[in-house]
């Protein structure tokens, strides 16, 4: 795969590339980064066929606190330490396209890589409240999206909002491999092995006790 000439300004902060190539955008606070991400991007690195996951760290959720927030670098740091795989990259390009919504970093994104076929890559625990991210309709039909089942979201997301409004641009598992070149919105659900563990569950556990 012949890498794409990008200028020193675009090639800071995007992972390494080539032509034609299908890599997945996982998002998150990643804070901290833990198995079950890294599971996830196992997952949709066989099932889907893809050639690298890119791990988009945001500078803070906006639907979250960013109270107590590491620093994007230390929680990069920790995120590459875990991920330890040659096909899982970290980015904090949206740090430097200065954005904090998926919608805005996508439409900055794709230009500059214009090539890659992209899948967006979530948890069904996402999907369950995917309706509540801005213009999340828009980034349905931006790029196709894979959904990574997680535990106690399986039946309840497929029920939900976004499922409901997009069911005819779902696929069947079947086609897994197929959802990244098809033209959005379309969506698959992968059924597969499923972790238990959560950055909220582990800051918890993490909190000292007064």
């Amino acid at each position: 795969m012949q890498p794409i000439c990008l200028s020193p300004k675009i090639s800071r902060f995007l992972p390494p590339h080539g032509r034609g190539q299908r890599i997945g955008l996982l998002g998150g606070s990643f804070n901290p980064a833990h198995g079950a991400h890294r599971l996830i991007s196992l997952i949709a690195l066989r099932r889907l066929k893809l050639d690298a996951i890119w791990w988009l760290v945001t500078p803070g959720n906006p639907l979250k606190s960013i109270q107590d927030l590491p620093d994007i670098q230390q929680r990069m740091a920790q995120a590459r330490a875990l991920a330890h795989h040659p096909k899982i990259h970290v980015s904090g390009c949206e740090q430097i396209l200065g954005t904090r919504y998926t919608i805005d970093s996508l439409k900055k994104l794709l230009p500059r890589a214009a090539n890659i076929h992209f899948i967006w890559i979530m948890g069904s625990d996402n999907l369950l409240n995917f309706h509540q991210w801005k213009q999340w309709a828009a980034i349905a039909r931006l790029m196709p999206i894979a959904v990574i089942d997680r535990p106690d979201t399986t039946i309840k997301s497929l029920q939900g909002r976004t499922a409901q409004r997009f069911r005819a641009a779902r696929l069947p598992e079947s086609q897994a491999s197929a959802t990244v070149l098809r033209k959005a919105p379309a969506w698959v659900f992968v059924h597969d092995r499923r972790s238990p563990l959560s950055s909220t569950a582990l800051r918890q556990q993490t909190k000292p006790i007064h």
